[in-house]
Parts: C-alpha cells; structure tokens; sequence
C-alpha cells in the first residue's frame, strides 16, 4: 500500500478511536464480476492499521446497491454517518470519494458531520483534515467530480441505449418464440412447437374472446406453453402449464404483433415521505412510447388483430372506473349490452335485469344519477333486441351457408390442435431422452457414480415420453369425426339461418360474439316527446343503418290515467307507500293487473318521469289528522267528529288519502271555544248536538274514566 499523504494530522485523539472503512459497489452483477474491486476496497483495513489505527470495522452492507438519486436507501452509509454523530469515529476511509457518495446531498452530508465532531476522511493515497481549508476545498472539489461523473457516464449510456432503441437494435429480453440469427436479427424461434403453441394462444382468444377462459381451456386439455426461466444465473425455456397472468401479457405484448417498443415504462423520481425515490411510471400505449417500429419484425398477428384484441380485452374489464358498461359476452339475455350507446349524453348504457328470474333486460344510461340527478335514458331491452335482430338477419342471413361451411371445419380442426400439441411434446421428448441415452452411452461403465446418474435421467425422459404416447393414443380414441348426417344437419342450418337465430337452443353468448363482429355499436336516442326510439346501427367497416320504433315501456298494457293522475298529485308530498294504500282502496290495478305496492308504484313514477316524493313539501301549515289531534290536545275521534259535524274543515288530493287540516282552522275562535269547553266538562258540545250521554273524549280524562 502507498503511504498515505498527509499522515501527520492523524492525531493521538483519532487513533483512540475506530477507524471505518466503507464499501460500495454500484450493482449486483459488480458484487459477482468486479472482485479486483472488492480486494482493494477490503485492503484499506490493513492500511488504516499501518497507520496506527487498532479498532479497526468494515461496513460492506451496502455492496450492489447505488448511491446514485432516487436510489434505494443505503443502511450502510446511514450507519456510518450516525457513529461519526456518536463521536466514535476517528477516521472514514474509502477507496475513492465516488464509494462514498453519488449525490451532492449526501457527499455534503458526511463533511459537515465529520468537520463537527474532528473525523478524517481518507482514501487510498491521501489523509484530509477538515478544519483546514485547503484539504476541505480539494475534497469539494473531489465530490464535485464524483457526482458530475455519474452524470456523464449515465447521459452516454442512455443516449447510446436511446439510438440503439431508435434503430430496433435494442434488445435484452426476447419474449418465447423469439430468438436472434446470426446476423443479431430478430425472428421467429425455429422450434415449431413453441411457434404453434403461441399461434394457439392467439387463435383460443379469437374464438373464446376472453383471457380467464381462454387460460381454463390450456388447463383443461393440460396443453402446456413456453415460458421463458432464469435457472443456475441463465435464461432458459421450459414448458408449463400457463398462468392467467402469462396469458394476459401475450396477448398485451405488441412485440408479437411485429412491433418494436422501447419506453413503454420510462423510470420517473418522485418524492415518498421526503425522500426521493425511483419508480417504474404507468404503462403507456405502444403509439405512445419513446420508439415506436411497427413492421419491425415478423409477427405471430397482424397488427389489426392485435389492436382488436387490445379492444376486446378492455370491453371486458370489470374496471367501472375505466368503462363504465361493463361489456364481456355473457350468458345475459340482453343481446346489445356493451355495444348500445346514449344518443342524448353518449354515454354507453348500462343494462338492468328485472322480473321474477331477473332475464328481462332492460336499458338506461345513467346520466347524471350519480351526482344527485336523473336518468338521461331507458327503456325495456326484449323489443328493442327482437327489432334489431331482424335488421341483423337481413344482413347475415345470406352468409349462413358459408358459417355452417366454417363450423364444419373448426369442428375438425378443434381435435386437431389438442392432437397437434401433444404430437409436438411427443417428439420433444423423444429427442431429450434419444439425447439422454447418447449421454449415459458415452460414459465409462467403470465410473459408476455418473453412470448411474445419466441412467437416472434417461429413464425419467422416457417414462415422460410414455406417458405423453399414452396420452396422445386416448386422445385419438376420443377424437370425433363428423358423420355425413352431421355434416348435412350443420349445412342445412345455414340455410336455414334466421331460424336457427330465433331458436331458443341458440346460446345468447353466441348470438353476442356474433353481434360484435359485425357491429361496432348502436345509437339510442329519445324523441322530445318521450314516445319514439331512434336507432342507429354502426356497422363494422363504417356502414350505418338506421330503424324506428315505439318505446317498449308504451306498447301493450300500461297504467291507467287515472291512476297514474293519483300518483302525479300524491306524489308531492307523501311517500310511495301511502300512494300504494290509497291506489289499492280505490280499486285501480296495476297495467299487468296486479296489487299495488310500494316497489310498483317506484318504477311507475319512473318510467312516467313523475319527480320522486317530497314529504318536506308539506306545508307547516297544513296537519295530518294524528298531527292536528296532538296541536290541540285531543283525540282523533274528536277531530272526526268536528269535521263530520262541519265545524271543522279537513282537505284530501284524492279520496282515502290521508287528511290535510290548516293550522289557522285550528287556532279560529270557534274551535278555541269548544275545545276549552271539552277541557272543563270533559263533553264534546256541537251546535245541534242535544245527547245527553256524550261520552268524554279530552285526552286528560282518559285515565279517571278508565279507573271508573
């Protein structure tokens, strides 16, 4: 070790305390690689004894992590800085100023805290004291340097790496059934059981449209995929059963539809609870990034497929926030769900199951419900799906015998695949255990301790590739072949297509992906009159039809107008329980013939627009019966009495709804004088009334006659 310059200012008070040798290495891969490194930063120990120092202590926790800003914490430095605030620090050493700071944050940090509490900081060559200028202004200096070459070195990589990407040359992991030529190109993996397994994966989502079942399927016929595997430090492609989460980012990589995409998500530094801290930023949209190529390479789909498929996937989230018709092709008897669109806000609709089995749809956009308001838009669904599906067969009907020509081939061609599969793994295994036996025959019979284990191998692959054999033989014995009558059942059903369509043994979700891929979506809008519904058909390719036709809520039975005349006027003020009561006394059914209950009278006033109820629009002036018996002491019996006795005047919206009485009648002289009399004599006296066994209806006397 050279003898370190500036020796002299390590003073007896330093060397009574520890010195302290500080370790960092910028990455992982420098921890495993770089160990010349590593052996110089740990030979600072015997330096700082030769110069005098007996406790000596190595902090090496911090080796693989980066100093670099927004970098991780380092527990290391922390710990270092803390024991030099302890005052248990002569001297700080590390090989280099660049070990033991990158920022100018923490380089500063450590000089202000050593310069307080009198500890040195020394490298390799050279000893500082930093209550002398000279030594303070060289290692600022210093610092600067090491913070301002971490910038430099950083801008000149990512600026090479930027120009690399640029040019579609950028490449650190290719996704399976990638791999680069000769030439450093990308193309397409030469095993063709890893290309046919990724063109199945593609081929399963067009025909199920949906990631969780196209997954079920690849469990379901235990067909495995390719996934890429870091084993012993190397990338590795093993075959297994696929995750959901695999399948999802396959069907999301746009490298397989031929693009080349760099920035996708760019690292951004963001302030968490007063520190800086590095993140990977939202995932961006492949026309949204740094570089995008598009014809880059060969791809497993076109990129039209692949956008499709992007929009299939979102139709089918279940992320509200994001859409808030929630679209994927289900067993649901609304046949446009997802696809129907408000004509008045252009909102998508939502769709409502009600009736007894909850598979009546129905329509509504929600308009500005949420924030206290109205539905913009809604109406029934069975009509409105009927109407369009005769718009619907007028278009398809005459490709029906080329559909049936296609199921008849798909129904072929599905044994197929599953077959195909496990041929491939077959003569996967074949050749592993083909090249198992090379292995084990090359081996000296004498060396027993490795011929045994090559035996081992060889006998795993192949009772792996009898079980395969196994499995492709029951395969085949279950393999179903269309007979000529079948054949001629499904051809005869595309002629006879619209049939077929109306059929109740015709499962909605097939009906749906039918739908949407021929549609794009369709406009709802209202007349001003709320009577007629106007449609608008986007078809795929950009063709627009239109039909009109009546409200469903209109057609056929509804509510009679006189009812409907009680609920507008009771509707002000009283709530839909009581309007359900007085609807029933009166005798009024509902437009299906039913009671009237509180649920019917809801939906009544909504589908009529008639506003919600408003209790508080009962004047204070005006008391209910219980309310104007309380106000003046007495029983309800009294209060009838003086109403039947005309002395006392009551009002009703309708008949049998409940009595409205004005204060001021209350309060008006005449009845003042009766009720004052009912309080001294405990009898009601009516002008007229002669009865001599008036019984005692004040509240107060209740008790003193029941006693009696």
């Amino acid at each position: 070790m050279i003898e370190a310059h500036g020796s002299h200012k390590i003073t007896a008070g330093h060397l009574a305390r520890k010195a302290v040798i500080y370790l960092r290495q910028s990455s992982l891969k420098q921890v495993r690689e770089n160990l010349e490194s590593q052996r110089l930063q740990y030979a600072l120990a015997d330096h700082a004894r030769e110069l005098g120092f007996e406790q000596v202590e190595i902090v090496d926790s911090d080796l693989g992590v980066s100093a670099s800003l927004g970098s991780a914490e380092r527990g290391g430095f922390d710990r270092l800085v803390a024991s030099v605030a302890m005052g248990e620090v002569g001297m700080v050493m590390g090989r280099e100023l660049s070990r033991l700071a990158r920022t100018d944050k923490d380089f500063c940090h450590l000089v202000e805290v050593c310069q307080i509490f009198d500890t040195l900081i020394g490298d390799e060559t050279q000893v500082y004291d930093l209550s002398l200028m000279d030594d303070v202004l060289v290692l600022g200096i210093k610092g600067t340097l090491s913070v301002v070459e971490l910038k430099v070195l950083k801008l000149r990589l990512l600026d090479g790496q930027r120009e690399k990407a640029r040019r579609g040359e950028l490449v650190r992991l290719l996704p399976p059934g990638y791999v680069l030529d000769a030439s450093v190109k990308v193309v397409k993996d030469p095993d063709e059981r890893v290309r046919e397994a990724l063109d199945l994966v593609f081929r399963k989502f067009r025909e199920l449209w949906s990631v969780r079942q196209t997954f079920k399927w690849f469990h379901a016929e235990q067909v495995e995929l390719p996934v890429n595997k870091f084993i012993g430090g190397q990338r590795k492609l093993v075959w297994q059963l696929p995750t959901q989460s695999f399948v999802v980012n396959v069907l999301r990589n746009a490298f397989y539809a031929g693009a080349y995409i760099y920035g996708q998500r760019p690292t951004e530094t963001v302030l968490v609870e007063g520190r800086l801290r590095k993140r990977q930023g939202r995932m961006r949209r492949a026309e949204e990034c740094s570089v995008f190529l598009r014809d880059h390479h060969e791809g497993y789909i076109d990129w039209e497929t692949y956008q499709e498929n992007q929009r299939i996937m979102r139709r089918n989230s279940l992320d509200l926030e994001s859409d808030e018709a929630v679209s994927a092709v289900r067993e649901g008897q609304a046949l446009l769900v997802g696809l129907m669109r408000c004509g008045r806000c252009g909102r998508r609709m939502h769709v409502r199951y009600w009736g007894r089995k909850g598979t009546h749809g129905r329509y509504a956009c929600k308009g500005d419900y949420d924030a206290g308001g109205r539905y913009c838009n809604a109406f029934g669904g069975g009509l409105v799906d009927r109407q369009f599906s005769e718009r619907l067969l007028e278009v398809i009907s005459p490709l029906g015998m080329e559909a049936s020509l296609r199921a008849v081939e798909q129904l072929g061609s599905q044994d197929d695949e599953r077959r195909q599969a496990r041929r491939r793994k077959l003569q996967q295994l074949e050749y592993e255990a083909q090249r198992a036996f090379e292995q084990y025959d090359e081996v000296d019979p004498r060396n027993r301790l490795v011929a045994l284990e090559l035996e081992r191998r060889w006998n795993e692959k192949l009772r792996e590739a009898q079980e395969a054999q196994g499995s492709l033989a029951e395969l085949e014995r279950e393999a179903r072949f269309l007979s000529a009558e079948e054949r001629e059942r499904l051809l005869s059903l595309g002629r006879h297509f619209a049939a077929v369509w109306k059929s109740d043994e015709c499962p909605m979700a097939l009906k749906k992906k039918i739908v949407r891929t021929v549609v794009e979506e369709v406009i709802a809008n209202l007349d001003e009159e709320g009577r007629r519904l106007r449609f608008v058909i986007h078809w795929k390719g950009g063709a627009h039809t239109e039909f009109e036709m009546d409200k469903p809520s209109l057609t056929g039975k509804k509510t009679s107008l006189e009812a409907l005349e009680v609920i507008r006027r009771m509707a002000v003020r009283y709530e839909d329980d009581q309007i359900a009561s007085v609807l029933t006394r009166l005798g009024y059914r509902t437009g299906t013939d039913k009671r009237w209950n509180q649920t019917r009278v809801t939906t009544t006033r909504r589908r009529y627009s008639i506003p919600d109820p408003k209790p508080t629009a009962l004047d204070s002036e005006l008391l209910s019966m219980g309310a104007a018996a309380k106000y003046c002491g007495v029983s309800e019996s009294t209060i009838k009495r003086l109403v039947s006795s005309g002395v006392l005047k009551r009002e009703q919206v309708v008949p049998y709804a409940p009595w409205e009485i004005r204060r001021s009648d209350l309060d008006s002289p005449e009845i003042r004088i009766i009720i004052e009399r009912l309080r001294r004599t405990g009898k009601l006296a009516l002008e007229g009334d002669r009865s001599q066994d008036q019984p005692r209806l004040f509240t107060e006397n209740k008790g003193v006659n029941n006693a009696r």
